[in-house]
């Protein structure tokens, strides 16, 4: 089979619409897909909904290690209000510059492990398995690797790469994330009689000043600092002449690895009035892996060989599929590393480094090689 280039397959997949909401991811995993299978790689499509799937592929059985896993996601954010100079689904390239929705988060990423994986076929084999998890959803909270691993199909892994966009400076972590939403309920009345009524925004107005002096009382984490909170939202009332009698806010929690997400909704549920409900939007734990983990070395002096760059200790702000796929995958060391520049995620007129997803395909196959190698040795 012909081996596919890493910034033609970029361009493909920038090519397939898979803005989320709604998605639409099928088409770009089914066309994935064609090219594993063909690579000699088993591939199963898991679908999400109407028009909507993600994919697993892999190849060849695990050693003692377990499977080396990569995993990324190939739904989009929306293009956003402002106009783009350069066709959002073109695939542009101008100078060093890969344009594009996704581009950067992180269709730059799938494309350069998957141009990888099939370059390095020929070394998963019996003792050396490969598997490529590939999400639809992910930017709406991981709905794909959910979907995944409540079928327990991810299978076993002993180390997990993250193309999220990194530069291609390894990551060890990032926070987790426990979005929630508290609704306050009241009773409508006349705006000119407040008295017949139970104002439902005055509930959550308390509510919100609470949660303005919240304190985690935990120690801040050494790399990845500590957890935040923000009340993102605040929607209540109907029109300026009624007592509302519904009102909602939105709180965005993150957190560090190490925290109880039941007992910190627990606390923010005592920060509202009695008879206010809360919800979960999210939940999702943190990542972190520690620096001095033996394959986390190796994987850092193979980026630092290819980029030039010393390994310094990273962490990201986001979160990604790793917070639902590590816990799964039996706690396995991960990494997050991509050729997308994290600034560009979720931007206008984002763009991807061309040289810099050369750079991660070159990276991943050292990646592949050194996996194999080690079964080799293991197995002998």
């Amino acid at each position: 089979m012909s081996h596919p280039d890493p910034i033609d397959l970029t361009r493909r997949l920038i090519a397939f619409d898979t803005v989320n909401p709604p998605g639409n991811e099928r088409e770009c995993a089914e066309y994935l897909a064609c090219l594993l299978r063909d690579a000699g790689f088993d591939v199963r499509l898991v679908p999400l909904g109407d028009g909507r799937a993600s994919l697993i592929a892999s190849k060849g059985t695990p050693g003692g290690k377990g499977a080396l896993v990569f995993t990324g996601h190939i739904d989009v954010v929306p293009l956003g209000t402002k106009e783009w100079s350069q066709a959002p689904f073109g695939g542009a390239i101008v100078d060093d510059r890969l344009y594009g929705r996704g581009s950067s988060d992180m269709k730059g990423g799938v494309a350069a492990f998957v141009a990888a994986a099939i370059l390095e076929a020929p070394r998963a084999r019996d003792g050396m398995q490969l598997t490529l998890i590939i999400t639809a959803g992910e930017e709406t909270g991981c709905d794909g690797a959910s979907a995944i691993v409540a079928q327990d199909l991810q299978g076993r892994a002993g180390a997990l790469v993250v193309a999220e966009p990194t530069a291609n400076m390894p990551y060890v972590g990032h926070k987790g994330a426990l979005w929630l939403r508290g609704i306050a309920r009241g009773i409508t009345a006349h705006g000119s009689m407040p008295e017949a009524g139970d104002n439902a925004v005055y509930k959550a107005a308390r509510a919100t000043h609470r949660l303005s002096c919240f304190h985690f009382g935990v120690a801040p984490h050494r790399t990845l600092g500590g957890p935040t909170l923000n009340v993102g939202t605040f929607h209540g009332g109907l029109n300026i002449n009624s007592v509302p009698d519904r009102a909602v806010i939105e709180i965005d929690l993150r957190t560090i690895p190490g925290m109880d997400h039941a007992d910190l909704r627990q606390r923010i549920a005592a920060e509202m009035d009695e008879d206010m409900e809360i919800e979960t939007a999210i939940d999702l734990p943190g990542v972190w892996t520690a620096p001095d983990t033996p394959w986390v070395r190796r994987t850092a002096a193979i980026a630092s060989r290819v980029t030039g760059a010393p390994f310094e200790l990273r962490t990201a702000t986001y979160f990604s599929d790793a917070s639902v796929l590590v816990p799964a995958l039996g706690g396995a060391p991960t990494l997050i590393l991509g050729p997308g520049e994290p600034r560009q995620a979720h931007q206008t007129d984002e763009w991807c480094s061309v040289s810099r997803i050369r750079q991660a395909t070159v990276i991943y196959r050292q990646m592949i090689a050194e996996w194999a190698q080690e079964e080799t040795e293991n197995a002998g």
